[in-house]
Formats: C-alpha cells, structure tokens, sequence
C-alpha cells in the first residue's frame, strides 16, 4: 500500500466536518475557476510604463533601420513572454538602446529576415546557458566594460540620430556619420530641428517642474510627454516632415532561415546572446537593489538569475519568430516600473496587453508623429548612457583604462570586438596590479611607518623584507595595508617579522589605511607569549587585560572582559555588575531614573551566586594598585574596590581607559576623515532626534560615522509644539540650526523600548503638584499629547507589525513616535521644507532587548511600524 495512502476508512455515522480545525476554509469548487486578481499597483504601473514603452520601442526600431512594428512586437513579447516567465519579477524586457547598435549592424550585413532568424539561435543559446547555470558567471564581467559598452553605444546612436534630427539619413558607421556631418550641417532642414528641440526640451524640463502641480504632472512620464507635445505641435502647424510609416500588419516579415558565412552568422548570435545576456542580468541585479530601497515592507522575491536567462531566451526566440526585435531587460522601463509601485509580474504582463491593444488599435494616431522627434527622443537616450556617475566610479576604482579602451574600440571597430578588447585591457591591468607593489618606510615622532600600497603577493616579499628590517629592535613599528590581496608567501614574511620584533620588545601595529581595514596577523599576546616590556599585545592592545574590541568593527563585547582562563591578574575590572547574573537582557525600569538594563555576562571567576567568586561577593584581588587602573572584580556601588578606590574612582578610570584607548587604536584611523571635516565643516543630511537613554547608541543602530548625523537628544524623544512656554527653546534651536544652516533633508524621531520617561509619564510620581513642579516633570508635559493619544485612543491606531504591543508602556512609546512627528510639522521651517518636496520624516522605533529596528509606515489608513529587515539593508 502506498504511503500517502490512509489506512482508516471513512465512519459513515459520524459527521462530517466543514473544514479541518483550525485552517482556513476551503476555496471555491473544482468547477468554478478561480480569476486571477490584479493588483491596483500594478494596473498604475503598467500603464506608466506602457506609456514609456510606446515612444522608445518606435524610437529604437528606427535607429536600427528596421521596420517601426518590429519594436512593438519586441515590447510586447517582452513585456508578456519574459514577464510570465523569467526571474526578475519586475524587470520589465523589451527592444533596448544597448541592442541598437548590433541590431543595426546585422540588419546592414544580413538583412532583417536572417537579423531575426539570428535572434532567435540567441534565444535557444540564452536557453542553453539558463539551462546550464551559470548566470551567476556573467556578473564576473567587470563592471567598467559593461559601462564602457554601453557607453560606446550610446555614443554611436547619439552620432547617427543627429543626421534624422537635422532632417538627413545617418550612415552605417561612427566614422562615416562623423565626415558626413559638416555636409549634413549645410543642409539642415529648419522643421526637422525645431521638432527636435521641441522634443528636447519638454523631456528636459518636464521633469523638473516646480510646486505641486508639478509634482502632480511629473506623473505623466517625460518621454510621452514631448513626443506627444512634438507630434501636436507640428500637426497645428502644418510642419511637412517625414513621419511614422507602419504598413499593414500582413506584408509584416517574419523570420527567414538565416543566410551568410557560418562564422559571420556564429559571431553575431554570440554577440546578440552575450549583449542581451550580461543587459538583463546587470539590470535583474539593479531592480532588487531598487525594490530593497523602497519603505515598507516588500514581499517581492530577489531574482533568480538562472530563470532569468530562461524567460529572456524564450522570449527572443518568441520575438525573432514573429519579426520583432531582440529582447532585453530595459533600464529606464524596469526602473519606472518598480517606482509607481508594481508589486508582481502582472504588471510587467499588463504592458505588453496594453502594448498590443496600442498596435492593433492606434496606427493611425502612431503615424501622425515625426521621425525627427522620436530621432531626438533616442539620442537623449544614448546620451545618457554615458553616464558620468560611471565616469567618476570607474575612475575612484582605478579602472579609467579599462572603461575607455572598451568604449573607444565600441564606437569605432563593434561591440563584440570592444568587449573582448575591454576584457584584455581588464586582465592586463589586474596582472600589472598584482605584480607592481609600492613600499616605503619613513619615521614620524620616533615611530616607523611601513606604508604597502598595492597587491603584497611573493614578487614583492623581497621589497618588504628590506623595508621591514630598517624598523630598528625595540622600536614602534606600523604597517599599514592599503591592498586588498596578500598571498602565503607574504603572509608568512609579515608573521614572522611581527613575532621576532615584539619578542625583542618592539611593538607593532598592522591596519589599513582606512578605518575598519585592521588586519590581524597573531593571537593577542596576551593568549601566547608573556607581557611585552610596554605592557602592550597586538595592535596596541593591552596584554594584561585580553580585550578583543578592534576599533570600526562590528560592536560586541564592548565590556572588553577578560579572555575565559585567563590569570586574576589579568582581569581589568569590566567585568559583570550585578552578582549571580545569567547574561539576560534585562529592561526592568526603563531608560531614566532606573535601572540601566545592563546585561550581566558571566566572565572568568564568576561563579554560580553564592559561591564566593561572583562580581559583587567582596572579594578581593591579589594585584597591586596602580595608578589610574583598576585591578579586581568590579564591584556594587557603593562599595569599595581591592585597590581602596571607590566606585567613582573606578568609573572615572573607565573614562581614562576608553578615551586612552581611542586615542591608541580609532584615532589613527579617522584622523584623516576628522581633519577634512574640521576644515569643509559638517554636512549632515539627517537629523536623528532621539532619547537620552544610554543604551541608544545612535552610530551603531545606523552604522553612521563621523559627520552622517546631526544628533539631538533628550528625556523621552520630545519635541515640544512651537509656541509652548516651556522655558526650553533647545529643541526648537536645534531645528531652526538644522533646517536653515545644515540643509538637512530627513529628520527621525527615534523611541526605544522601556524608556523611563514613557513609564514616568504612566506612573507619575505621587504628590507631585503643579505649584511645585520638578525640571523633569515640567519638561515631561511635552508627552502628555503622547499618553492622551493611548488613553482616549485618539488618532489612527498604532501597532508593531505581526503582533500587538506587549503593554501599554510599549503602546506608548510607539504613540509618542507618532505624535512627535506631528509636533515636528507644526514648526514653520520644517511645514515649510515639506511643501516643497526638500524634507522627509521618519518614525523609528528601536527594540533595545531584541537588537531590532522598526521604521514607521502607513498601511490602509493605520500606522505600522515594520520590522527592518537584514536583507533590506543589502546594496
């Protein structure tokens, strides 16, 4: 008997249950279907796009030479084809600008019957490689040749478009177009131009239309806008120019057996599969970074790159054999797309619908624009394609070369043929890379500078020995890195040199040259050799107190507590507080006038509670006392250490330890992005208003540095509403400082659980009297809007999302959130930058016993504040 198969049989006496406890009932009979339901979101996004669509795919068919349908048939196999079936929900496929240029050059050579039929041996070879898995190997290209590519190409179509902007023909190549310019130039057709600029225009300045009603028309996509405004404008005025020809959809040619050299033909499928290839998957790539961008929560799944390569194949062989165009992932759609809020494929499918009903049903209204404007339209395309964020990111990567040799050989010898060369220059820059290492030694202030500057492989052994060995016995040594690759060879040699230099009472320290690039090379000293004759270990750190804390690392462990077996002697006096600990997370008494919520961690001799050897047993330590360290376990306040310090004593010591730590470790690493901010000044562009309490520490929740954040807090993340007598104008300075001064452009309201000042506002103190209000409970009455808002339940709902607040002191602070928010626009300057579109704001709610952060968001009327993913903070 099959084992999916159960073994009872059916009682007919007892009844039958409607559906089984506890799940949903079930869905509708087998014989009524269930209608597939498309979300509104995607409806508005599918027209959006549709209406880019429309203008480009005509645009772009026409500079490749082939006929004007062939782009609509290109956009709406996309659209529905590789929407249904390929990986990247979103993207959305159809005729790209990237493809212009190779679709040109195989229509000149092979006509556009065989064009197609080679478009579809590219549809079965993307097949192929979908089938074989290795998408993920086409992103290894180097990013500089693929925007050198298409840079290359957009140059090339920007060149040809100028001839039909001037009213002329272009040629079949980048030179031949450019000696046929000044001839072209002393026959400009005057319509031609005025379209043209017309066009131009509009799709400049569209965007950027001011005020409300800007925001309002700018929803309206720019590329519609000007050829329809080009089209309207040379119909009124009786303009004659050369304008859309789509002949009947029955002399449309379909594909041909393709004829040719084999080699010829084996070349341009490789070059149409690779373009179309590395396109959709870089762009697949972009649109998850674009859809991990936007607020709320997304429940689109990332891509799958292999299925990708699946959809876009089936899609081109789809295309070439109904006469269309090749098929890639299009940028300027898939990015529009994602920003008028598609949520699943159906939008990207409901586009190519559309684009269908629009071929079918509007050629009449289609063959009433000028070639000359959708010629513009496609040269401000090209145009953009060089793009200068690229020019600068390539050149920050040292990788300038690579970049222009790619575009150069595009633009002049093929597309294919500036491919391979970019990969050349590619391999021939990472060798000269690897094998040219710069090292120099110098002394600043009695410390040796080893300064390594490039790849530290086995060629360059030799070079640091050399510069190692001038590092005197006994002295401070520092090597800094600045490489991303060192090989065995090199590894061993800077080993070997830091453990004879330190076993002969030198010192050493090896990091990068920017913060968070510190290399570690041995186990602290501490762990493997005898204390050092400066009381140092690796990297500066003091042996005697076992600390692995590296500055600009991930933060744990800031306690720095002793290493487990390490000797008494060794412990630093940060150890755990509070006796008979079991390293939970405690909140108990919030953030203010309470308890501090500190996580006791069991460290080497505390033992169980009432065993004698926990933190806070009075015992005592064996060590000496010495100046301005603490020696023992620490102890309960009050109490009064090993050492006779007492517990201030030991708290001021902590200061000193910390900042000579900075100073020591951190500092050396942001000195040189400190001095550029002290002489440019600061230029934050956010302002994080949050909570005194000190378990909030705002640079780690928002991995900012110095610079990112200008920083307000106080008792409860108050904001108190303009006009208020308050008595405390710091708040309400520091908005005006930030708003007219700094320019920010986000402001966040941050709370966080188990504030003392939400639970103060809950619990007031007993006898308290308004005649003889304390500072904080006259500050407080700020949060009374906040404890209101709970009470009378006043407002929209606020919740955590997937659960309710765990009390009415959570809801409260949730609540505060919110009301700060509206305390915040009632201020003129901060009402002001949000009339013209210059502020954001954002609730923050931070969970301090989970780690987690929840960012404030509107769903269906109600606030929500979503948990922040890991994945969304992901490129």
């Amino acid at each position: 008997m099959p084992a999916c198969v159960p073994t009872h049989t059916a009682d007919p006496n007892r009844p039958e249950r409607a559906h089984p406890p506890h799940s949903p009932p079930p869905g509708p009979p087998p014989d009524r279907p269930r209608r597939p339901r498309v979300a509104g979101a995607d409806v508005s996004a599918a027209i959006a796009v549709f209406l880019i669509a429309l203008p480009l795919s005509l645009g772009i068919a026409l500079a490749t030479g082939a006929p004007l349908q062939a782009g609509l048939v290109a956009a709406a196999v996309g659209g529905v084809v590789a929407g249904r079936i390929g990986g990247c929900p979103l993207q959305v496929s159809g005729p790209a600008a990237g493809l212009t240029v190779v679709t040109a050059d195989l229509i000149q050579q092979y006509g556009w019957r065989t064009t197609c039929a080679i478009t579809v041996l590219a549809g079965l070879a993307q097949i192929g490689l979908g089938c074989l898995r290795v998408a993920r190997g086409a992103l290894a290209v180097s990013p500089a040749i693929v925007h050198g590519m298409l840079a290359g190409i957009g140059i090339t179509i920007a060149v040809a478009q100028v001839h039909i902007v001037l009213g002329g023909t272009p040629q079949s190549s980048v030179p031949d177009n450019l000696r046929a310019l000044p001839s072209q130039l002393a026959n400009v057709d005057p319509a031609a131009v005025a379209v043209s600029v017309l066009t131009l225009t509009l799709l400049l300045l569209w965007p950027k239309l001011p005020g409300r009603a800007g925001q309002l028309l700018r929803m309206v996509p720019a590329a519609l806008v000007a050829v329809a405004g080009a089209t309207v404008t040379a119909a009124a005025a009786g303009l004659v120019l050369a304008e859309v020809d789509l002949p009947s959809w029955r002399s449309h040619a379909l594909a041909g057996l393709p004829e040719g050299p084999v080699l010829g033909l084996v070349a341009a499928v490789l070059t149409t599969t690779l373009v179309c290839s590395v396109q959709s998957l870089l762009g697949a790539v972009a649109v998850d970074k674009l859809v991990s961008r936007r607020p709320g929560p997304s429940h689109v799944p990332r891509s799958d790159l292999d299925r990708e390569l699946l959809g876009q194949g089936t899609a081109n062989i789809a295309s070439g054999c109904l006469g269309g165009l090749p098929v890639a992932g299009v940028a300027v759609r898939s990015s529009a797309n994602v920003r008028a809020g598609a949520v699943s494929r159906n939008s990207t499918m409901l586009h190519g619908v559309l684009v269908v009903l629009a071929a079918l049903l509007m050629v009449p209204v289609l063959e009433f624009i000028p070639l000359a404007s959708l010629a513009a339209l496609v040269m401000a395309v090209g145009i953009q394609m060089v793009s200068l964020h690229h020019i600068r990111t390539v050149t920050r990567h040292r990788e300038a070369l690579v970049y222009a040799a790619t575009a150069v050989a595009v633009v002049f010898a093929g597309v294919l043929e500036g491919v391979a060369l970019g990969i050349a220059v590619a391999v021939g820059v990472a060798l000269h890379r690897l094998t040219h290492t710069r090292i120099r030694h110098e002394v600043k202030e009695g410390v040796h500078h080893v300064h390594v500057r490039g790849q530290l492989t086995f060629l360059a052994v030799p070079r640091l020995s050399r510069a190692l060995h001038l590092v005197p016995q006994g002295a401070t040594g520092v090597v800094a890195l600045d490489g991303s690759f060192m090989d065995h060879a090199a590894y061993e040699a800077l080993q070997d040199w830091q453990n004879t230099h330190t076993a002969r009472g030198g010192s050493v320290e090896i990091t990068g040259r920017r913060p968070g690039t510190g290399v570690r090379i041995a186990e602290p000293a501490a762990l493997t050799s005898p204390p050092m004759t400066d009381g140092t270990g690796e990297a500066g750190v003091p042996s005697g107190t076992g600390c692995r804390c590296r500055p600009w690392t991930a933060w744990r462990n800031h306690q720095c507590e002793p290493p487990l077996f390490a000797p008494d002697d060794a412990r630093s006096g940060h150890g755990t507080r509070d006796s008979g600990a079991t390293g939970d997370t405690s909140e108990a008494g919030g953030g203010q006038g309470g308890h501090s919520g500190r996580s006791a961690r069991p460290g080497p001799g505390n033992g169980p509670p009432g065993t004698g050897t926990g933190a806070g047993t009075g015992s005592v330590s064996n060590t000496d006392s010495v100046p301005g360290a603490v020696s023992g376990p620490a102890s309960p306040a009050g109490s009064v250490s090993s050492a006779g310090a007492p517990e201030a004593s030991r708290t001021g010591a902590d200061l000193v330890r910390g900042l000579s730590a900075f100073q020591r470790s951190t500092a050396p690493l942001v000195r040189g992005e400190l001095a550029r901010l002290a002489r440019e000044g600061q230029r934050p562009a956010q302002l994080f208003l949050t909570c005194a309490d000190s378990r909030l520490v705002t640079s780690m929740i928002t991995s900012s540095g110095p610079g990112d954040l200008f920083v307000v807090r106080n008792v409860g993340n108050l904001v108190p509403p303009p006009g208020e007598e308050s008595g405390d104008d710091s708040v309400a300075a520091a908005l005006e400082y930030a708003m007219e001064v700094l320019a920010v452009r986000s402001i966040t309201v941050c709370g966080h659980s188990g504030c003392g000042a939400m639970q103060a506002l809950l619990d007031p103190r007993p006898g308290g009297t308004p005649g003889a209000r304390t500072p904080l409970e006259r500050w407080l009455r700020h949060g009374l809007p906040s404890l209101r808002r709970v009470r009378d339940g006043g407002g929209p709902g606020v919740r955590l999302a997937g659960r309710a607040p765990a009390d009415t002191a959570e809801q409260l602070c949730l609540a505060n959130v919110v009301q700060q928010l509206e305390h915040l626009r009632a201020h003129e300057s901060v009402a002001r930058a949000l009339k013209d579109g210059l502020l954001t704001l954002h609730g923050l709610y931070f969970h301090v016993g989970e780690a987690q952060a929840y960012l404030l968001t509107e769903a269906t009327g109600e606030r929500v504040f979503d948990r922040v993913r890991a994945e969304d903070l992901v490129l």
